[in-house]
């Protein structure tokens, strides 16, 4: 908001952040030593991409300014919740150590040391402070907005205390679903999707099925949340493209994608492998309530956004879904913490967390990226392209998920 009150003058705005991520390149490693940042060269990098941008814009925007900042500003504010999430992270990891919130190893654990955890509290204040400034601005429509902010805090609520207490899963199921329940009624629900070249209107079915899915997206992201990087990676990536692609950008999601995403980047920066603090409940449950509601916002817009979501958290909805589903099957208590996830299984096969979350990103970005840009660009097949997106998936979660860890 201060850079936007001095963005009056032709070039004053993009001067001054130039200046500013200048310095911190050149005087980043001296700020490090202060415990801020996770690793002594993220910040100069994050710095130095974001002179990068300044000066590519200043030509144009120099007196006499032949384009001026206008919405840019949502870049900056991007930028601002990269960095402020990264602090937080910090300071909230600092506190976890100091009152002993450490996850500690044990035989369902994919780590070996004690690790603080409720990081993600950072991203749940960077998120909703990002959020509710975008809809002082106009550029967030109110009721999405209501619907991230008052079930994005319920549900960050109930995992924050089941990081401290075990809450029963009873009452973190009746909250999830009062949460779901709370965005449907504000959004909508899900009135319609596309089925090629029809619109199918689902009625009161579609308000049941937004809520059960944003509920069960809720819960696959803590299911998945079991090794460095990977949910946190993920979050960014399926956000991040979904602003990128616009999926239903007349809604008011693109930027709130934007936000949330460069949110979840700042906090990646302590949790990338080995971690050094982990999301706990408080995030991983925060992150799919809002990507799941983002994509039912995006719908309201645009009857083929539902596919093109699903189709960039496909690792995630597959993996979970068909571990799930063999778990249901062998009788086994599906709430209970296990390690027989496909990317739980590779992890152990490959004796890294990092190989497992890299491979994870370069399937998001190399096939499920290119078929949601299909989807987009071609809406008629976009149900299709679920089906043609997700069957390698599935084939490798079959053949990985589910395993009894005596037989690995």
């Amino acid at each position: 908001n201060a850079i936007n009150l001095i963005d009056g003058l032709d070039g004053l705005a993009a001067g001054i952040v130039a200046i500013a991520s200048g310095t911190f390149f050149l005087y980043g490693q001296r700020l490090d030593k202060l415990g801020l940042l996770a690793q002594p060269n993220i910040g100069p990098l994050v710095a130095i991409i974001v002179l990068g941008i300044c000066l590519g814009f200043l030509p144009h925007n120099f007196n006499p300014a032949r384009i001026f900042m206008g919405d840019s500003g949502a870049l900056l504010l991007g930028v601002t919740s990269v960095l402020a999430s990264a602090v937080l992270t910090a300071l909230v990891r600092r506190l976890a150590v100091a009152h002993g919130v450490l996850d500690i190893p044990n035989e369902r654990s994919s780590h070996s040391s004690a690790t603080p955890r409720g990081g993600g509290v950072a991203i749940v204040v960077t998120a909703t402070a990002a959020v509710l400034v975008l809809a002082a601005q106009g550029n967030v429509p109110r009721d999405v907005c209501v619907a991230l902010v008052g079930g994005g805090i319920a549900a960050a609520v109930v995992g924050f205390v089941d990081d401290r207490f075990a809450v029963p899963a009873g009452v973190r199921l009746a909250v999830h679903l009062s949460a779901a329940a709370w965005a449907v009624y504000w959004l909508g629900g899900l009135t319609a999707v596309r089925l090629g070249d029809h619109i199918a209107p689902l009625g009161w079915v579609g308000g049941v099925l937004a809520v059960l899915g944003i509920a069960w997206v809720l819960n696959l992201f803590n299911f998945m949340d079991g090794i460095d990087g990977i949910a946190a990676s993920e979050a960014v990536f399926v956000a991040g493209a979904g602003a990128l692609l616009s999926a239903g950008g007349g809604a008011g999601v693109t930027d709130a994608a934007a936000v949330f995403a460069c949110a979840c980047g700042g906090f990646l920066i302590w949790n990338w492998p080995p971690a050094k603090v982990f999301l706990g409940d408080v995030g991983s449950g925060y992150l799919g309530y809002v990507i799941a509601v983002l994509a039912l916002a995006a719908t309201r817009a645009d009857s083929a956004a539902v596919w093109v979501w699903l189709i960039l958290g496909g690792v995630f909805f597959v993996d979970a879904t068909v571990t799930l589903l063999r778990r249901l099957v062998r009788g086994e208590r599906v709430y209970e913490a296990h390690r027989s996830h496909a990317y739980q299984w590779l992890a152990r096969r490959w004796g890294s967390h990092s190989k497992v979350t890299c491979a994870v990103l370069m399937v998001n970005v190399l096939w499920l990226l290119p078929c949601a840009v299909f989807a987009t660009r071609r809406p008629s097949l976009a149900a299709a392209t679920v089906i043609f997106a997700f069957a390698p998936l599935v084939l490798v979660a079959i053949a990985t998920s589910g395993r009894r860890e005596a037989n690995d």
